[in-house]
């Protein structure tokens, strides 16, 4: 029996209707051409059935219905490991790496014995070799346990692969960032030439305390918080964003426990003193975590962020007031005229100098930072960027 010849003109000028709206129309092709597939679909069904769909649904609905009738949407992947897990991961991870250093004498700050000395030195490395050996291995484990291929576990742990192009680019950002005090130190200290020659380095890489500032620290930091932390947050599904701003707080409140420290060693220190010195170690500490976090996941390479760790150790903080050429902290000021001494007759000039290259490194430390913020994303591409989700699951 052939249908009645009102339902299918009914159906057809509805059919014309969508195809002039959503095809022709304002709403894009896709979504129109969605609806006239659909209601393409729907006219192999009875009349009345068609005229039941046509009237009450729209659009974005019957694109809905056909997709999940389809199975055109793909439905997201559950997180290997839940957040709360990777949290308590995390945390326990600043357990391990800090609560070594108080169970033996020999790593455990006294009066007598403080951090820098030598045997402390060597004590407290043996302790982080053995904690990186321990998260390492968990990590592996967890990543393994859920079924991550071995050349995977490589790639989430920044280990391979690893292009030395990106690390250049990666430095280069870095370096401009650190314009100012380059130029403080290469041209207005004169160390440049030393800097070309590698003057000094292997005696600061033979006293333990070099060698700790610039190659344990880095290279067991930047393991455990970012190669063994962050790929536990990219199985939990978190976003970017969160993976960059709440990974380098364990980093920052592994460094909290220098209060202690500090307080054993310089009781004659204020307790309000040492607290704000911890708390601007944990706010630098975490502005780099961030950083170091952010390069990670941009360019899955953890040597990279090694590199920074040991430069940025080098360099030390930049300097936001005072003349250059001086102690930081003295203010710029006219030079002090009472004095009519040979030897005093030569400050104004040299004042003058000075004043020239405090100008220029001020200038240079601004454009540094402008530079850094243009040049943070371009430098920091590559195709080695781990697989995170750019928005939160």
């Amino acid at each position: 029996m052939s249908p009645p010849m009102k339902g299918w003109r009914d159906s057809f000028s509805a059919l014309g209707d969508l195809y002039q709206r959503h095809v022709k129309g304002s709403e894009s092709p896709s979504v129109g051409l969605c609806a006239s597939l659909s209601v393409v679909t729907v006219l192999t069904a009875r009349t009345t059935h068609t005229e039941l769909l046509l009237l009450p649904a729209t659009t974005s609905e019957i694109c809905r219905a056909v997709a999940m009738k389809t199975n055109a949407w793909p439905v997201p992947k559950a997180p290997a490991i839940s957040p709360s897990a990777a949290a308590l991961l995390s945390a326990a991870y600043v357990f391990i790496y800090v609560i070594p250093f108080y169970l033996s004498p020999a790593t455990r700050p006294s009066p007598t014995l403080t951090r820098d000395a030598p045997s402390s030195i060597r004590a407290r490395t043996r302790a982080v070799t053995f904690s990186t050996i321990v998260c390492s291995a968990i990590t592996v484990l967890v990543l393994y346990q859920h079924d991550v291929s071995a050349t995977d576990i490589l790639r989430l742990l920044g280990l391979w692969p690893a292009s030395p192009f990106d690390t250049a680019r990666s430095m280069l950002l870095v370096a401009i960032l650190f314009a100012g005090p380059i130029f403080e130190q290469g041209v207005v200290d004169g160390d440049l030439k030393d800097w070309i020659r590698l003057r000094g380095l292997h005696e600061t890489l033979s006293s333990w305390i070099g060698y700790r500032n610039l190659v344990v620290g880095p290279v067991s930091e930047e393991l455990v918080w970012r190669s063994f932390i962050v790929p536990l947050h990219v199985l939990a599904h978190f976003s970017e964003k969160q993976i960059v701003f709440l990974t380098p707080l364990y980093f920052g409140i592994a460094h909290l426990h220098h209060l202690y420290e500090f307080r054993i060693t310089h009781p004659e220190v204020p307790l309000f003193v040492a607290v704000l010195r911890s708390l601007f170690q944990f706010t630098y500490t975490s502005l780099f975590g961030f950083f170091a976090a952010f390069v990670y996941i941009r360019t899955g390479n953890v040597y990279t962020c090694m590199l920074a760790h040991t430069f940025c150790n080098w360099m030390g903080l930049p300097r936001f007031y005072g003349r250059v050429g001086v102690e930081a902290g003295i203010p710029i000021g006219p030079p002090d005229v009472d004095k009519k001494d040979d030897e005093q007759r030569n400050v104004p000039s040299s004042q003058g100098t000075r004043v020239v290259w405090t100008a220029a490194y001020y200038v240079i430390l601004v454009a540094g930072a402008v530079g850094f913020y243009y040049q943070l994303f371009p430098l920091t591409e590559s195709s080695y960027a781990l697989p995170v989700v750019l928005t939160a699951a």
